[in-house]
């Protein structure tokens, strides 16, 4: 399934590196490892990676500027390795864009099945069209502040988005025209954690019509598929 993968391990503690790194090897990983946040750097401007496994707590540089870092530069996934006690780490590291997380100390096998559920589930995932630029775009009546995270109406009008309405519009910008399920949509905003929060995308989805439709009753910027999920038809250009 992984068709030599090539795994990025931070952590500070080599004997977690060696461990971990020793077990995705036997079962058909490539293994690289780095001690700390300047070495990753290093290594991902030198070579290709397919994920990252990253520990929060590392000395200099931490897992979470890191992690904050990968979202801003790379589209690969990244699995973040928290203390038990750490709840805060965990919920910060999924909003900056973990797609998963696990806490110490953990078993082998069970970040093993984690990596390959994260695999599986982001290579089933469309193209985007390009990562979403900063600055000003337009669509339909709207502006939306990709900075500032800020949607302006043709009256110059603010209207607030909460992070899932902001993670929901971009996700439909990023794939224009495309039809997206709602497990895709669920993985292009959230990850693992809409699973177990989120009961459905579609009250999501009907939260955003009824801030950016005229009519949500008929909407014409997000299109619903029956069965097959939502498009966002709107023409999208850069100002």
């Amino acid at each position: 399934m992984n068709e030599k993968a090539h795994v990025l391990i931070v952590d500070d503690h080599r004997d977690i590196r060696d461990l971990v790194g020793k077990y995705l090897g036997q079962h058909g990983f490539r293994v690289s490892t780095a001690s700390g946040g300047e070495e990753a750097r290093r290594m991902l401007r030198a070579g290709s990676f397919d994920l990252v496994v990253l520990d929060v707590m590392m000395p200099g540089e931490d897992g979470l500027s890191l992690c904050r870092h990968l979202r801003e530069t790379t589209e690969f996934p990244v699995i973040m390795l928290t203390a038990m006690a750490e709840e805060t780490d965990r919920i910060v590291g999924l909003e900056m864009g973990a797609d998963d997380y696990l806490t110490k100390p953990f078993n082998p096998r069970e970040l093993l099945a984690r990596i390959k559920s994260v695999l599986r589930r982001t290579r089933a995932l469309p193209p985007s069209r390009e990562k979403l630029p900063d600055g000003m775009l337009r669509f339909d009546r709207w502006k939306l502040d990709t900075a500032q995270r800020e949607l302006i109406d043709e009256n110059g009008v603010s209207v607030a988005l909460s992070t899932a309405d902001y993670r929901l519009l971009t996700a439909f910008i990023d794939h224009p025209g495309m039809v997206l399920n709602r497990d895709q949509l669920l993985d292009l905003t959230s990850g693992r954690e809409a699973r177990v929060f989120d009961r459905s995308i579609d009250n999501q989805v009907s939260r955003l019509r009824r801030k950016i439709e005229r009519d949500p009753r008929q909407p014409v910027i997000i299109k619903t598929h029956w069965g097959g999920g939502y498009s966002f038809v709107a023409d999208v250009e850069k100002l």
